[in-house]
């Protein structure tokens, strides 16, 4: 036994550097790829005059591989995703010669608004999958719909109708190039925010890709508010409704009789 142990304590001392060279498993984690974001302001505020405002992400990649960045293995994008409701869309077809809404189907929990900007084209970042599974770009939201669908036809005719009225309303809008890289590793976004984007609590989202094989994203909340006059119209609208239905028909009454007065002719 006493011969064992010098041999035992000369394996152990031998055994040492190489244990202190052994990466630990808090440090691959801590090496790998992260995001960092920041916004140019928290809150939009909607006046009377508000014809649309830009919005500029600031982030980092923290960890990231010279090499493959030097190459544009990297991709970002960003994204400004607006509060979420049920949506409905109605198909009009001829009926006896009068065109009436015939067919309809309702989406649940989809963004109101969403304005996307990116590196590059976002279908050429990644795969279909990665990209669905996260819901990232305005062909991969996913739509999904309430109640009995039918014909399976049916429902992406009316996926296709749902984002073509959003995006001809300026409310779903993309920017295949609004992502740039300042340095190797801080990079800036532009968002363009419409001028009829809802009111409520946005969520700003940033993913990472690299090789196309997602690696992280973060998020920050962004308010967008009515103030002054629009703020106080809202509010009656949805805290006082009758009286509110009975000062606008007043109004309407008075603003006709107004009318017909100064543009009665003699």
């Amino acid at each position: 036994m006493r011969r064992l142990l010098p041999a035992l304590f000369a394996l152990l001392f031998a055994a040492l550097p190489a244990a202190a060279q052994m990466p630990m498993l808090g440090d691959s984690i801590e090496q790998r790829e992260r995001l960092q974001i920041g916004v140019s302001t928290t809150e939009i505020a909607i006046t009377s005059d508000f014809a649309g405002a830009d919005l500029t992400v600031f982030g980092s990649v923290d960890y990231a591989d010279e090499l493959l960045m030097a190459i544009g293995q990297y991709d970002v994008i960003v994204a400004l995703e607006g509060p979420k409701d049920i949506a409905t869309v109605r198909k009009k077809e001829r009926l006896f010669g009068i065109w009436v809404n015939r067919r309809s189907m309702t989406f649940e929990h989809v963004p109101e608004s969403y304005a996307i900007s990116s590196t590059r084209a976002v279908d050429s970042i990644a795969v279909d999958t990665a990209l669905n599974d996260r819901g990232v770009g305005i062909a991969h939201l996913p739509l999904i719909p309430i109640g009995f669908v039918g014909n399976a036809a049916n429902l992406g005719e009316f996926r296709d109708a749902y984002r073509r009225l959003k995006t001809g309303s300026g409310l779903y809008a993309r920017d295949t190039a609004g992502v740039r890289f300042v340095s190797p590793s801080l990079f800036r976004a532009s968002l363009r925010l419409p001028a009829n984007i809802p009111n409520g609590v946005h969520t700003v989202h940033a993913y990472l890709f690299k090789s196309g094989v997602f690696v992280a994203d973060k998020q920050l909340l962004l308010r967008v508010v009515k103030t002054g006059l629009e703020q106080a119209i809202t509010d009656a609208a949805h805290e006082r409704p009758f009286l509110y239905g009975v000062f606008a028909v007043f109004l309407a009454l008075v603003t006709g009789w107004g009318a017909s007065v100064i543009f009665k002719k003699n």
